[in-house]
């Protein structure tokens, strides 16, 4: 199985080829948009600041082939951290009174992206270290194997607020609960790092490759 890292300016995507290969798929970083065709599913990596990860996408010509890739051809997505913060309408991080609706995501997933703040966290922020989650859909197989309460990796001072509840597949505890994944169609998203989430996080993208999605 072909399993494309979007090598679009941003990512852990050392880490995350590693932990393909341990599963034993091959990982192919893709730098350039228009070969995103070539892989069975893909994944998107992101770190640091959601305005930067969001303009390299645009630039790069991202935004729109991977809406045809994934609205038009159903290629299975897995964001990751930032990535899966993409996945939004819009992201209220460095937002000005001249943006007040944020910057622009990639629709797959309607909702926002707000500052854990504002949503009412009083804890240390960014939210950094291993927290556990609560499976919000049995039904969905991305978390197969993996019971409640298992800790996972996270680093991260927003938080992904969907606009649908069903949206979320789990959630964790930060002072406020937060989205820690998400699923719509054939888009999924996680907060935290699987890639730096020991067996769990292997266990998660073991799930993402072995289901029907790809």
């Amino acid at each position: 199985m072909k399993v494309g890292v979007l090598d679009y300016g941003v990512g852990n995507l050392g880490s995350v080829c590693r932990a393909l290969e341990q599963l034993n798929a091959t990982p192919v970083l893709v730098d350039r948009a228009v070969d995103m065709h070539l892989n069975d599913c893909l994944i998107l990596p992101g770190v640091g600041n959601f305005i930067d990860c969001a303009r390299l996408l645009q630039e790069g010509g991202w935004v729109d082939a991977l809406r045809e890739e994934v609205l038009g051809f159903d290629r299975p997505l897995l964001g990751v951290c930032v990535g899966m913060q993409l996945l939004a309408d819009a992201g209220l991080e460095g937002a000005g009174p001249d943006q007040p609706d944020g910057t622009p995501g990639l629709g797959f997933v309607p909702g926002r992206v707000e500052h854990l703040g504002a949503l009412g966290c009083s804890l240390r922020l960014p939210h950094v270290g291993w927290n556990n989650i609560t499976n919000r859909s049995p039904s969905d197989g991305l978390f197969a194997g993996v019971p409640d309460g298992t800790d996972f990796y996270f680093v991260h001072s927003y938080a992904f607020v969907t606009r649908d509840a069903a949206d979320v597949l789990a959630t964790a505890d930060y002072g406020v609960p937060v989205t820690a994944a998400v699923r719509r169609g054939r888009v999924w998203g996680t907060q935290f790092h699987p890639e730096k989430s020991s067996r769990a996080g292997a266990q998660v993208l073991r799930n993402f490759l072995a289901g029907p999605q790809c």
